[in-house]
């Protein structure tokens, strides 16, 4: 469905039914299915035939769904899991085993900065973080003998960093490692990573993909373009013959296209079991399928709050990329010229106890977790999201202790402005 453009994919990629069939994507609430013989349900486990044994692995609606997005973000292969931190976990230990390095944006939402820093490091991965705005001489000497990825956001969560795909992806190629980009703020409505060196990207899809905070969920989808094959012992999980699939090396039974996918599928998939269900795959498309609609509002919203909060006397600083004289206006402009997210990020004259009475006195914005879906919510991310950080991190990630997270919403502009107002008004 690459012929058709981006509004069209959204409702009608991954899923073209037959006559007679449903014409929305069917929920098949099934943990296993029948097959007639051993040697069919045999195959399968073999990867020698296409078909569903166990919804921990794979289920048809979960993969058609899947299909939209990897039509949306223009790659060969995608998977969804159960969560945003699934997919980011399962894109790097894909490629990433004990004693390996990645070089990662010190610019990224906490929970990712915790996953790679804590958990990931506990399993033997090193992580070193760089600043995003470092020049190529300083990414390039971040690498080591043994880093096997790169990784950054689209636009960081909360700092609104823009990171420069290009920049990221030189320097991830002339080390002979893949560009792993979480696009979760900018959606492939905005951004299409690939189109700009990326390698592999990352969603979660919980936030703009859902839109309306019905479910968890995330994807990871290849691009296709990296080729494995010219690293086979850097990259040995898919260059050479896995025993626990009787032999087979996925680059040669998939190709550049599928073997990534599968390997997460078949390996991680398999023994993690962070698959989404059914239901919230089905939630996911429904909220899919209006993704181009509900964007473009959310970035129109957002721009008019960040025009006028950077006007109110009471406010210090505002960030959004999409503003002229943000610092990454010019860095969103080249990657995202159609807007960027309905996130805009600014301080309280008063520090954090100001910051404190305006979050208090909102009536429409809800105080809450989570971000990037139709209703307006506020969150001072120092003391949630980023409180495992120290200050030196907070700082390293671009989250100041005043920093106010306000996801603009779809409602209409006059009903948020007015919210904004009178909350300002009490500090």
């Amino acid at each position: 469905m690459q012929e058709y453009q981006k509004g069209t994919q959204c409702l009608h990629a991954g899923y073209v039914p037959e006559s007679g069939e449903p014409r929305n994507i069917p929920i098949v609430q099934s943990t296993t299915f029948r097959y007639g013989s051993s040697e069919a349900m045999g195959a399968l486990f073999d990867l020698e035939a296409e078909g569903y044994f166990y919804t921990r692995l794979q289920n048809p609606t979960s993969d058609r769904v899947a299909a939209k997005i990897c039509a949306l973000e223009g790659g060969t292969a995608a998977m969804l899991t159960s969560s945003g931190q699934a997919a980011n976990f399962f894109a790097v230990f894909n490629i990433c085993s004990a004693g390996d390095h990645v070089v990662a944006s010190a610019a990224i939402y906490g929970g990712t900065f915790n996953l790679f820093a804590v958990t990931m490091k506990r399993m033997g991965i090193d992580f070193t973080f760089v600043d995003p705005n470092c020049s190529e001489e300083e990414l390039n000497a971040a690498f080591q003998p043994n880093t096997k990825a790169v990784f950054g956001e689209t636009i960081a969560n909360p700092a609104l960093i823009v990171l420069d795909i290009e920049k990221f992806a030189r320097a991830a190629h002339a080390h002979g490692v893949p560009l792993i980009v979480d696009n979760t703020f900018a959606t492939p409505v905005g951004c299409r990573p690939f189109q700009w060196g990326a390698d592999i990207v990352t969603h979660s899809t919980t936030k703009y993909m859902d839109g309306h905070a019905n479910c968890v969920g995330g994807a990871i989808v290849d691009s296709g373009n990296f080729d494995w094959t010219r690293y086979p012992d850097r990259y040995p999980g898919l260059c050479t013959p896995d025993e626990s699939y009787h032999g087979v090396t996925y680059t040669e039974r998939f190709g550049l296209g599928g073997a990534y996918i599968t390997k997460a599928t078949v390996q991680l998939m398999r023994d993690f079991g962070a698959t989404p269900a059914p239901m919230n795959a089905y939630l996911l498309n429904v909220g899919l399928e209006t993704l181009h609609l509900r964007m473009p509002q959310h970035c129109a919203n957002a721009l008019a709050v960040a025009k006028f909060v950077q006007k109110h006397p009471k406010i210090a600083w505002v960030n959004y990329p999409g503003l002229e004289g943000d610092k990454y206006h010019d860095l969103a402009q080249k990657y995202m010229p159609k807007g960027t997210c309905g996130v805009v990020t600014f301080g309280v004259k008063g520090g954090r106890k100001a910051a404190e009475t305006f979050m208090a006195g909102l009536k429409l914005a809800s105080i809450a977790t989570h971000v990037a879906d139709a209703k307006t919510c506020v969150l001072h991310p120092a003391s949630s999201t980023h409180r495992q950080l120290s200050e030196a991190e907070l700082a390293a990630a671009g989250v100041s202790a005043d920093l106010i997270r306000l996801s603009v919403g779809i409602e209409d502009i006059t009903d948020i402005l007015a919210d904004l107002e009178q909350a300002l008004d009490q500090v």
